[in-house]
């Protein structure tokens, strides 16, 4: 993978997108750092579909639902509540 300062990214964008369709997933640094990766479409399809499921998909999806155990009320011990002195 090549890495691309924002700065080259923006002015040769044709460029940038051309060599990440024939060469495939380029990187975008900002001040240095690694900050963004721009990837084929194709590549970006096939990283979707192996995801895991969302918190949101996995809450709706019938397979997630199970028995919720609930321990019954009033077994535990409570603590004595010490009144404040004035």
């Amino acid at each position: 993978m090549h890495t691309w300062p924002v700065q080259d990214a923006k002015a040769r964008f044709s460029e940038f997108l051309e060599t990440c369709l024939h060469d495939g997933p380029q990187i975008v640094s900002k001040r240095g750092r690694e900050t963004a990766v721009l990837v084929p479409i194709e590549l970006w399809h096939q990283l979707q579909s192996s995801a895991k499921p969302s918190l949101k998909n996995l809450l709706l999806s019938d397979d997630a639902r199970g028995d919720l155990i609930v321990p019954e009320r009033g077994q535990a011990r409570r603590r004595e509540v010490m009144p404040f002195e004035v």
